[in-house]
């Protein structure tokens, strides 16, 4: 079996990589890929592998970006986190939905339930699927953990005023001021907030609604933000956002 890891975790892919040798030891991965950039340029470039095991949230989009932009009629076992409401609509690929950490005992019932299915296998019908994914129902993610001192914390994501990047670590700006580190990227972020209640203005910033004190407009064809609690740098939304933003602020 030709099998692919798209999965922008190393350990993860590592991970996946050593259980599927467990299963059976003439299982080949060709290759593990991180983003949908690679992806994509993986797929366009080589023989299409028999099965494929694919996060959800990459280093630089949504998987889904993936099946716009290069040839995939492979199946697809999904493997995520978070998103637990995408349950039912990868259902309708046939193969399977397996949270992470993913374990050895559900791996082999996807991996048995591939081989039962391989010779009526069909195109997944990534049509359903995305129409699922748009439907406004779609839960995001509510809280984060963090650690703080000797102390884990739960912060529920209403409590956050805003993200930033600093020395290529991300921190969250709560509404009571404090400043503390997260485990994701905000390219990550993006995926995983509400979109009606946080934007990304900038590729340092992603700021929440309510955070938003007052927009200003700039000499050099930019808006200025002011945020609450008051943010650590200046906060710019870029030309190429404004449209974006400015209907953002009007939803």
């Amino acid at each position: 079996m030709r099998t692919l890891i798209i999965e922008d975790e190393n350990l993860s892919a590592q991970r996946l990589e050593a259980m599927l040798k467990t299963y059976d030891p003439e299982i080949q991965v060709l290759a593990q890929l991180p983003s949908v950039t690679e992806s994509v340029q993986w797929l366009r470039q080589n023989e299409a592998p028999d099965l494929v095991f694919m996060d959800i949230h990459l280093e630089d989009d949504l998987c889904f970006k993936i099946f716009e932009l290069a040839p995939l009629t492979a199946p697809v076992v999904f493997t995520t986190a978070y998103d637990e409401y995408m349950i039912k609509a990868f259902k309708v690929n046939s193969i399977d939905y397996l949270l992470k950490p993913v374990n050895l005992v559900e791996l082999i019932g996807a991996l048995d339930k591939y081989k039962s299915l391989k010779a009526q296998f069909s195109k997944p019908d990534f049509n359903t699927l995305l129409q699922y994914i748009g439907q406004r129902d779609t839960e995001y993610k509510t809280r984060f953990m963090v650690t703080i001192g000797t102390k884990i914390r739960s912060i529920e994501t209403s409590e956050i005023a805003y993200f930033y990047s600093d020395e290529k670590i991300t921190f969250m700006a709560t509404k009571e001021g404090q400043h503390l580190p997260v485990d994701f990227s905000l390219d990550k972020l993006s995926g995983l907030l509400d979109p009606r209640q946080f934007f990304r203005v900038s590729r340092q910033y992603l700021v929440g609604f309510s955070a938003i004190h007052s927009v200003l407009t700039h000499f050099k064809g930019k808006l200025k933000l002011e945020l609450l609690p008051k943010a650590r740098h200046e906060v710019f939304v870029n030309g190429d956002r404004m449209t974006d933003f400015k209907e953002w602020l009007g939803k």
